[in-house]
């Protein structure tokens, strides 16, 4: 059985992405901040008749906290076979450039970027276990920049300053990350899961969470064949699925 560690996973497009896994056989821990939240997670999803999940306390903004993880982690399983990076959070907004203070943009870098790697670095040692490691970095179409220099694009008029900027960083670790693993079995990709209404931007996105959430488990469950160091987007680029970086 092949297994995933979600972070930000007691709700949401993290939550949504855990059933859809579970639903294929996968064993999901629930990467959650709080234990008490990500076990009422894991209770839910065991009285849908999805049992093989446990909840993992993991906080990305927190060095301990993953290396505790961690250490959990590694007593349970000696292969992680999909690491999803999906914990984020927005800054709040508006973020106009030159007001923003900048302790916003070190906090959103936190969590965003910052987190991502810390993650990845403490769980890649399980990940080399696997014979098909996978790892899927939940980004936004709001982290193209070429989209950004594009005045006839949906969403050209919508550039909070810190979320656009963690996204934009969290894409070039993704494809040096892809880079650095290229001649390995590793598939690393960015996907973004659209504009999707939830607790993030107070319902407002016209996608739904399942369907977010199922670009998501494509990219965490890609063959051999398929692709690495790519930034997937439906909601952007619905004739390719690849979105510009």
């Amino acid at each position: 059985m092949k297994t995933v560690l979600i972070t930000g996973a007691n709700k949401s497009i993290g939550f949504e992405t855990a059933r859809q896994l579970l639903q294929q056989g996968y064993f999901v821990y629930l990467g959650c901040r709080d234990i008490k939240k990500g076990e009422q997670a894991v209770s839910q999803l065991q009285q849908e008749g999805l049992t093989q999940v446990a909840p993992i306390e993991i906080d990305v903004d927190d060095r301990e906290s993953i290396k505790a993880a961690r250490e959990v982690l590694g007593r349970k399983t000696k292969v992680l076979d999909v690491l999803i990076n999906n914990a984020g959070i927005s800054g709040g907004l508006p973020q106009p450039p030159l007001e923003t203070d900048v302790s916003i943009f070190k906090q959103v870098f936190e969590t965003n970027f910052f987190g991502v790697i810390e993650v990845t670095q403490a769980f890649i040692d399980l990940l080399r276990q696997s014979p098909e490691p996978r790892i899927v970095n939940v980004t936004s179409g709001l982290g193209s920049l070429t989209l950004h220099n594009d005045p006839t694009w949906k969403h050209y008029k919508v550039k909070p300053a810190s979320y656009v900027a963690s996204k934009a960083a969290l894409n070039a670790y993704t494809i040096v990350l892809a880079y650095n693993l290229r001649d390995t079995p590793f598939k690393v990709n960015a996907v973004d899961p659209g504009y999707t209404a939830t607790d993030f931007n107070n319902h407002s996105g016209p996608g739904t969470v399942p369907d977010a959430a199922a670009r998501v488990v494509k990219a965490a469950t890609l063959g051999a064949d398929g692709p690495t160091g790519q930034f997937f987007s439906d909601d952007n680029v619905p004739e390719t699925g690849i979105s510009p970086w």
